[in-house]
């Protein structure tokens, strides 16, 4: 008998419906069993978000400042596992508070040792400095990480960030203004993540995971698109500087950090509207002097190796 553990944080249940499309073919096998552990904070985050709160994340959730758990006695994360697929958020360019504070916990480090994981990503687009983080905190429970799946919002950056913040601040995962693409991870894409079951069923089965990531790559597990590469790495760099700034301007309720936070605000729209397209024509322009860069580059950022 084999035992898969599926540890999740979601708001809008979007994840929990793509970690559960992912794992349909492993709920199908007899010699499987799946269960679910839901990621709880003493303090949650509230969803809808309010403006407040959603920018007010951002220094913790970039700098990984963990926070406090709460249900980590429960007794599904007290068994051994012989898999454990991951399924988390983007935050600010990184993996979400409530999956960093879990990650950084004791019985994190317990339940995750030596056993094989797999992580599942569903985000708005920029994800992969975010993976390179989680190999990390990963490596530090001295889990093994063995394959990766990642889904994103197909719409155009532009679009996307108009239909996320709505979703985001209204609850509602629906046509904004009715003109509008649905926000999020397309339903077309979350139902057809089962595809993925069959080869992590038969890696499970078989405990041989070498092949797996290049078993999920051939059923388009995830897709690099050196743009956005480009703008994560910079964006990385800009945001460190940024939110220890504001980490130093006081406590979350303190004057100076909600002034500096909503400078970040507006900083970040510039970026995103001004800069970002400035940045897409400096990429283009010397696209044929880093081809062979972006090639290794997706190929690594593509694989379960970390540097």
């Amino acid at each position: 008998m084999k035992n898969v553990l599926v540890i999740y944080y979601t708001q809008s249940g979007q994840l929990l419906e793509i970690a559960k499309n992912v794992t349909q073919e492993l709920e199908k096998a007899k010699e499987v069993t799946v269960n679910y552990y839901n990621i709880k904070l003493k303090n949650n985050f509230p969803f809808p978000w309010n403006k407040k709160e959603f920018y007010g994340a951002f220094p913790e959730s970039f700098l990984q400042i963990p926070s406090e758990l709460e249900d980590t006695n429960n007794p599904i994360l007290q068994k051994k596992y012989d898999l454990i697929i991951l399924a988390y958020q983007v935050w600010y360019l990184t993996p979400s508070i409530p999956i960093n504070s879990f990650l950084k916990s004791d019985i994190a480090k317990k339940t995750f040792a030596d056993t094989p994981v797999i992580t599942v990503i569903g985000c708005r687009n920029m994800w992969i400095m975010a993976q390179e983080k989680m190999k990390k905190l990963l490596k530090n429970t001295k889990a093994k990480l063995v394959g990766n799946i990642v889904l994103v919002d197909r719409n155009i950056n532009h679009i996307s960030v108009i239909t996320i913040a709505q979703w985001m601040f209204s609850g509602l995962k629906k046509r904004y203004l009715g003109i509008f693409p649905k926000p999020g991870v397309s339903e077309k894409d979350i139902t057809d993540s089962k595809r993925f079951g069959q080869p992590i069923l038969k890696a499970l089965t078989t405990n041989n995971y070498k092949n797996l990531q290049n078993d999920l790559l051939q059923k388009n597990a995830v897709k690099i698109k050196p743009f956005l590469l480009t703008v994560d790495k910079r964006a990385n760099i800009l945001f460190r500087k940024w939110a220890n700034l504001i980490r130093k301007k006081g406590a979350k309720n303190d004057q100076k950090r909600i002034f500096w936070v909503k400078m970040f605000n507006f900083y970040l729209l510039f970026a995103i509207w001004i800069i970002a397209p400035v940045v897409f024509i400096l990429y283009l322009l010397t696209y044929p002097i880093t081809f062979f860069k972006i090639k290794k580059d997706k190929k690594y950022y593509s694989s379960v190796k970390i540097k």
